[in-house]
């Protein structure tokens, strides 16, 4: 990074990618450093994120969503929310951003190896994990058992629709898909995605959770995942939408005694238990 820590390299929106058009749209933007040597040495692991700026108008964390198999370009999913996001919704190819990072720690993809993964996520909370789930596949006899739990409140909802079209195709993942209200033609699993995890009843042991999503998501999760035997150590979820400035300075992005940007934003259960509170 330059000296001031909070100076952006410029980067240019190579595509825009359209995801959930529900209420609340999704959109994937395909970032590329415009400064060769830079965009080169870009390095990133599952989990850590980026600040994207928009230049007089304000700047947003996001997960980094593409893997890190590839540095030509970096992607981020972008769920149009507030004053940045609904401005950065209007951006299409060609146009030009800020771009500083990477920020925070990361997935454990190398003490997790030999283990099984299951990914549950909820609408725009599967961001963060479709770079850890495509690292994976990256490297794919590294791992055992891959399972992703994945839903959203519509079909209009879900992200990455097309993506899962290919996995299901797969043999070497497990896809289930969910919807909260039933829609005609809906094939997959009706219901939350608290309740698609107890019906898919997966085996706690050599087996590490992952969740993002809805708070209220990853409280119900993760109190199946207890009830289904998965120890704390076991679970783990990432908090990125705190994040603030990303260095550590402004101490906004606190729960209880921890830090999003610095000691985040991947925690386990463990780390998190008794400051739900806070969160």
């Amino acid at each position: 990074m330059s000296k001031n820590p909070y100076s952006p390299w410029t980067a240019t929106i190579a595509e825009v990618k359209q995801e959930a058009v529900g209420d609340r749209p999704i959109r994937t933007l395909k970032l590329v450093l415009e400064d060769e040597e830079i965009r080169n040495n870009f390095a990133f692991i599952p989990g850590q994120c980026v600040m994207v700026s928009l230049f007089g108008k304000g700047e947003c964390f996001f997960a980094i969503s593409s893997s890190s198999t590839q540095n030509e370009y970096i992607e981020v999913s972008v769920l149009r929310l507030g004053k940045v996001t609904t401005a950065l919704h209007q951006y299409e190819a060609g146009d030009s951003v800020g771009l500083r990072g990477p920020y925070g720690n990361h997935f454990d993809v190398k003490g997790w190896e030999g283990k099984n993964i299951l990914f549950i996520g909820g609408g725009i909370g599967q961001a963060p994990l479709r770079s850890i789930i495509n690292y994976s596949l990256d490297n794919r006899d590294k791992y055992k058992n891959l399972d992703v739990i994945y839903g959203a409140r519509t079909t209009k909802d879900l992200c990455y629709k097309e993506e899962f079209v290919e996995l299901e195709k797969r043999n070497d993942i497990n896809i289930h898909l969910s919807i909260d209200v039933e829609e005609e033609g809906w094939k997959d699993f009706v219901g939350f995605v608290p309740d698609n995890l107890k019906r898919v009843n997966p085996v706690p042991e050599n087996t590490i959770a992952i969740t993002c999503g809805p708070p209220i998501m990853i409280k119900y999760v993760i109190q199946n995942l207890i009830d289904l035997g998965f120890k704390d150590e076991q679970i783990f979820t990432t908090l990125e939408m705190r994040m603030k400035c990303g260095i550590g300075i402004c101490g906004r992005c606190n729960i209880g005694n921890l830090y999003v940007c610095k000691d985040g934003p991947v925690f386990s259960y463990k780390q998190l238990k008794g400051l739900e509170g806070d969160m």
